[in-house]
């Protein structure tokens, strides 16, 4: 070859520095993925007050509805996780976007009030619980062996950035032409992204023919992994993150008894029980009370819907910021520290929000506005990172367990808000509830052990019931 055909060809080094990492493109697909299902998420707020005013449904029923949704959606998480594991991450999320699209069409066609329990409970309650935050935590962990919390922060902010997207067109469709155009809005923002699912996500980087991003080629004696090259690039704040316990047991075949075998090791442990009792609280004052109830309590003081949803938009905003912000600092600070400010931040805004609720918006109602937007999912990436440190290799599927507590928690507070309204005429005394529920989460958040993930992934080996 000539001197002159050399200079030609870049050098690899030149080619590697300028190839994205394919974890980044299966990143971009999956925030793509998450803002498509995210459509519901912004509808039943939206949509109680037009559904009432069309079929005379109580509050009850319609919160009854979206109970069925949230518990769904939690309880399908871990299991979700597990699917993940056995059938790869492009088939369990097509099948839970095609439920979603499915559920939303079919809501066109409710008459009776049991229809609307099989279509936004049912339906698009397994279609959201499989594409829960424990997708995002799944990609993170199986895609990234560095800047893990960085990721999680960016693809929760995928849901937000959805509530972002979906919500006001909701808010307009709903007052003209009408709910059951907004309801299909939301059918075909799902299945949207059902094509990019199946062409650009991958599984794993084996399926791409490369590691993980971050990790280097250090093989080790008995399997020559990277493994032991990936731990060490967990976040500085957790001093326990360099001894990430390998996987307790080889997945097992059927998704169910992974779940539930993972379920009965982390049960044992003290954090599991504190950051399930967080995130139920977590559930509970983000899409149980303000996700659900927000627009019609706005509405009951007077304020228009599509003002109410305007502000509800701008909470996705600060949301998308206050969540990549909050994955930026996990990697950097102990996240049981973080957990505690996230969660009283959120207490003190709950207490004010009677105080600021009028016909208009006050310069008062914007700050809230802003504090809750930061503060509304920032919990998830110190949450997934504290089960990734303790559980190591089950982290994923723990942490379906910790959010589905989350939804049962939003589920709760969904119904009894609504029981409340009904009962009352108002939601103060539901407001005043959840943040007193807030200072009690972040109390047990204070409390988790610092040397946590250094001693506790001792207590969750497997039994020999388990192998």
């Amino acid at each position: 070859m000539s001197a002159s055909e050399t200079t030609l060809l870049p050098s690899p080094r030149k080619r590697k520095r300028r190839q994205l990492h394919p974890a980044w493109i299966v990143a971009a697909v999956a925030f793509l993925a998450l803002v498509g299902a995210a459509g519901f998420r912004a509808a039943p707020g939206v949509l109680m007050v037009p559904l009432q005013d069309e079929f005379g449904w109580s509050t009850t029923v319609l919160s009854g509805a979206v109970s069925i949704n949230l518990v769904l959606f939690g309880l399908t998480a871990p299991f979700a996780a597990a699917l993940m594991e056995r059938f790869g991450i492009r088939a369990v999320t097509s099948v839970a976007l095609v439920l979603i699209g499915a559920g939303s069409a079919l809501t066109v066609l409710v008459n009776q009030s049991w229809q609307i329990l099989l279509t936004w409970g049912l339906l698009i309650g397994l279609g959201t619980g499989s594409m829960a935050l424990v997708f995002a935590a799944t990609i993170a962990n199986t895609w990234f062996a560095k800047s893990r919390g960085l990721v999680i922060g960016i693809l929760t902010a995928g849901s937000a950035a959805g509530q972002l997207v979906f919500l006001p067109c909701i808010a307009v469709l709903a007052q003209d032409p009408g709910w059951r155009q907004a309801s299909l809005l939301i059918a075909a923002g799902a299945l949207a992204v059902v094509p990019l699912v199946l062409k650009f996500l991958k599984n794993s980087p084996a399926d791409a023919g490369v590691l993980p991003y971050g990790a280097e080629a250090v093989p080790s004696a008995d399997t020559g992994t990277v493994a032991g090259n990936a731990r060490g690039t967990e976040s500085a704040a957790a001093p326990a993150a360099a001894a990430e316990p390998a996987p307790s047991t080889a997945p097992s075949s059927n998704a169910a008894v992974r779940a539930l075998q993972v379920l009965k090791r982390a049960s044992k442990v003290r954090t599991f029980w504190a950051l399930v009792a967080g995130f139920a609280i977590c559930g509970a004052t983000t899409n149980g009370l303000i996700g659900t109830h927000f627009i019609p309590s706005a509405h009951d003081h007077g304020m228009a819907e599509t003002t109410a949803a305007g502000l509800l938009a701008v909470v996705g905003i600060f949301d998308i910021v206050g969540t990549i912000a909050s994955g930026w600092l996990t990697d950097r600070f102990n996240p049981r520290i973080l957990l505690a400010v996230y969660y009283q931040f959120r207490g003190i805004g709950l207490l004010v929000l009677p105080l600021l609720l009028s016909a208009t918006v006050q310069p008062s109602m914007i700050v809230f506005v802003v504090i809750y937007g930061l503060d509304w999912v920032a919990t998830v990436p110190p949450t997934a990172a504290i089960c990734r440190q303790v559980f190591g290799a089950d982290g994923s599927v723990v942490f379906g367990w910790v959010f589905a507590a989350h939804q049962l928690g939003a589920a709760a507070a969904a119904l009894g808000a609504g029981a409340i309204r009904d009962a009352t005429g108002q939601y103060t005394y539901a407001w005043f509830g959840a943040a007193a529920m807030c200072t009690i989460a972040a109390v047990i958040s204070a409390t988790i052990r610092k040397d946590a993930g250094a001693r506790e992934p001792v207590l969750v080996a497997a039994s020999p019931a388990d192998r």
